[in-house]
């Protein structure tokens, strides 16, 4: 058909541009696979670009941000006209008058290349479609790429292609402001806003020439001319930025010489950039909405949203520090309790042999180095205790940082004996989530102890065995008798009896009402209810309040043997505050998308599952733990915390040996639960003096809602606990007899160098310590063998199982 004209240079022009139109089409579709992919017209209209969500506080503080990129885009106008002056005069000076391709630049750049003169002919069109497109990946070659030269060629063709088709679509502010949103400046920042938050700590309206300079320079090679990695570098391509734009007419030889004189300045203390990295409640939010994520086809990673937490961040900041102070102060204790001992032991108090051996042999590096020395074992004991420097966690160093010389086996060692905490705070009734502490440190210790561990709840358990003795038609003022107790046990072919003692390993025959034996944590009267009540019951009444764990109902099941989380019992206690009715804690309350279109709300799920009657009795005998003698919850009297009649109720709670040490706080406003110990169950505090609840979880709490209350704008008050909402028929007012001065106990200070929050003038819980008996499914029992009992607790718990 081309024979049909006659003129011969015409007939090849049309030739040429019948095989392009075929090319271009072979290209568009990739006939065969033999060029990849190319993007489409709907990939033009709306192209794909990762976005950074990021996470609030309620109030609107930044804590966190999801990101595969960290890319927070921004629009033209709010880009500092002197990045898009140094961007136009450095990378494509005839930014303004071209199509997308620059064939006259084109041109000058091989001409500059032949003659030595390395120089890119890409115009920012065409890098923003390599940006966007990722024209140069594997999956946009196609098999001419694999032929070498040739797939350079298609690719440059296609972004040719890609740049024709940006033009025609979009202005040449938005290819420059795509273009800036996209492109990488390196230590994970992706596009101008998140590089000049990073950098230099100001939007990307708010740059300086010499700053903007810094990193449009950053673009001809991210690493080399990185001002954090090699500031020389990046100042001397600074400088050469300055002088093109100067060439281009943009600033004045003056202004060159004056600017390129300045140092090079950086601010990267930005504690947004920071709020990228990983946290406890980050993580936690992220599990939080997984569910949602997978049913709404969202990726916080790539999306873009803007999702609230129900957190207070100055709430948060009282939670963290008093966490900060006291768990620094309890390291030393248990470093000072061990001293230069072993602290890793058995029941019987024996150093566990291969304790440290067994920890090794789980780890990474072992397994390598057994791969690799398979033959010389001496080679492997030599790496695991050659010392060399490592960055380990610490309350003495900066920012809990601290480098030393360590070998593997000294970094196991150090690091199984760090004791670690949880802490939630909620509002009982809307069922925010007011403060989460998932534990001392995420990146070096990434397990959340608010809702991820379980750990014995201990005495912090016998309110439920209290209320399910309310539900059973008791009142807080009938009495039982602090006495011995025998519980016999059907194995089938024997009887055998278990007899749980007090804490001071003491009885006094004394009659208690339920609000005093509650306030004391009386082992005995504790199981007598059990007894009486069912194990059953008790259970149930857990599981309706909030317990989720599965609970064994053992007669034990009284004094904290199961294993439960933190979230759970801040969850059970605030249904008793909220009138009896169940609000599931919530952690989010809304999602927005990139534009700040709400496109999520959540709200708590809601339901009455305690006689509302029964429910504020149990308010009013958590107070007793005040204001009952020998109340387990006065050492709070040591914190500033009762002005203006102010009340609050509580429960501490130790496990056996004291290796759970926990406090329930209970204001008007707000339900706290805390979880004092170490990840590892063998390592623990040697007595009550130093480890009950009291004197490990109950000082957090101490600490925390004193800040709270001495911070004003935060609204929090003093006061009494809300009134019954119904009538109560129910006997309460029941006066203690206050027993003489030498029948109290006081707990014993600690010997440590720094004075202990909550020590003096206090009367440690019944319940606490090694009295405790045991529960199912535990790996330490909860009685001493120096108990004399007819049989071990650990068998007694087996047999119910």
């Amino acid at each position: 058909m081309f024979k049909r004209i006659k003129n011969k240079f015409l007939r090849y022009i049309v030739i040429a541009i019948y095989f392009l139109v075929i090319l271009v089409c072979a290209i568009q579709l990739n006939f065969l696979g033999l060029f990849g992919y190319s993007p489409t017209k709907k990939d033009i209209v709306m192209p794909s670009v990762n976005i950074s969500t990021e996470l609030y506080t309620a109030d609107s503080v930044l804590i966190g941000r999801y990101f595969d990129e960290d890319r927070n885009p921004v629009a033209f106008d709010s880009i500092s006209k002197h990045v898009i002056n140094a961007l136009v005069a450095t990378e494509d000076v005839r930014f303004y008058k071209h199509n997308g391709v620059d064939f006259l630049g084109l041109g000058s750049g091989i001409i500059s290349t032949l003659t030595g003169d390395k120089r890119g002919a890409s115009t920012i069109t065409q890098q923003l479609a390599k940006n966007l497109y990722r024209t140069r990946y594997n999956k946009s070659e196609g098999l001419m790429g694999k032929i070498p030269g040739v797939g350079l060629i298609v690719t440059k063709f296609k972004e040719w292609m890609t740049a024709y088709k940006l033009e025609s679509r979009y202005s040449k502010n938005e290819i420059i402001t795509m273009y800036l949103n996209t492109v990488s400046f390196s230590n994970n920042s992706y596009g101008i806003q998140t590089a000049a938050r990073r950098y230099f700590s100001k939007n990307a309206s708010d740059l300086t020439i010499n700053e903007a300079a810094v990193l449009v320079g950053m673009l001809k090679g991210t690493t080399l001319y990185n001002p954090i990695r090699n500031i020389e570098k990046s100042r001397e391509r600074r400088n050469i930025v300055l002088f093109q734009m100067e060439k281009a007419n943009f600033i004045d030889q003056a202004k060159v010489d004056q600017l390129s004189k300045e140092p090079l300045v950086l601010h990267t203390e930005n504690k947004d950039i920071h709020a990228g990295e990983d946290s406890y409640l980050r993580a936690a939010v992220e599990r939080w909405l997984e569910k949602w994520s997978e049913d709404n086809d969202m990726d916080i990673y790539k999306d873009g949203l803007k999702i609230y937490t129900t957190i207070n961040s100055k709430l948060q900041k009282h939670a963290e520090e008093a966490v900060a102070k006291q768990m620094e102060a309890l390291q030393r204790r248990l470093k000072n309790a061990w001293g230069s001992e072993e602290p890793w032991r058995d029941l019987e108090g024996n150093i566990i042999p291969g304790f440290i051996d067994n920890l090794v042999k789980k780890t990474d590096y072992y397994k390598y180095l057994t791969k690799k020395y398979s033959s010389t074992p001496d080679s492997i004991d030599f790496h695991l205790n050659r010392k060399k420097e490592m960055e380990v966690f610490s309350w003495k160093g900066e920012r809990l940082r601290e480098k030393v010389q360590m070998s593997t086996v000294d970094s196991i060692k150090y690091y199984v004996t760090m004791l670690n905490t949880g802490m939630m705070s909620m509002d009982p009734f809307s069922g925010e989530i007011k403060v989460w502490v998932g534990g001392i440190d995420h990146q070096y210790f990434k397990y959340d102890h608010v809702n991820q561990s379980k750990r014995q709840a201990g005495s912090t358990f016998k309110p439920f065995v209290y209320l399910a003795a309310l539900e059973s038609g008791k009142n807080p003022c009938d009495q039982y008798q602090d006495k011995p107790v025998t519980i016999k046990i059907d194995k089938g072919d024997s009887v055998e009896v278990w007899e749980p003692k007090n804490a001071d390993w003491n009885f006094s025959y004394r009659n208690m009402s339920l609000r005093w034996a509650m306030a004391r944590s009386v082992n005995s009267i504790t199981v007598q209810l059990t007894d009486e009540i069912g194990a059953d019951k008790i259970a149930d009444a857990a599981h309706r309040a909030g317990i989720e764990s599965k609970l064994n109902p053992v007669a034990s099941i009284g004094l904290g043997p199961n294993d439960v989380s933190v979230f759970e019992m801040a969850n059970g206690y605030a249904t008793m505050m909220n009138h009896g009715e169940r609000v599931t804690p919530i952690l989010v309350s809304r999602i927005e998308d990139h534009d700040g279109n709400v496109i999520a709300t959540f709200t708590p799920e809601r339901k009455q599952v305690i006689n509302k009657q029964d429910a504020w009795l149990m308010t009013y005998m958590l107070r007793g733990g005040m204001e009952e003698p020998g109340g387990t919850s006065q050492a709070l009297w040591d914190y500033d915390l009762f002005d203006k009649e102010n009340e609050i109720g509580g429960k501490t709670g130790t496990s056996s040996e004291y290796v759970d040490g926990w406090y329930m706080g209970i204001t008007k406003d707000l339900v706290t639960a805390v979880w004092v110990g170490c990840d590892d169950r063998n390592i623990h505090f040697k007595n009550s003096q130093t480890g009950e609840g009291s004197k490990t979880a109950l000082p957090i709490f101490g600490l925390f809602m004193e800040a709270v209350y001495k911070d004003k704008a935060l609204g929090y008050t003093q006061g009494k606990f809300p009134e019954p909402t119904v009538e109560i028929t129910k006997k309460y007012k029941c006066e203690t007899p206050r027993p003489p001065r030498e029948e109290s106990v006081s707990d014993s200070t600690a010997t440590e160098e720094i004075p202990l929050e909550g020590l003096e003038g206090t009367n440690e819980e019944g319940g606490e310590g090694v009295t405790e008996t045991t529960g199912p499914n535990q790996d330490r029992a909860l009685d001493s063998e120096k108990d004399a009992v007819a049989i071990k607790p650990e068998d007694y718990s087996n047999t119910l199982d």
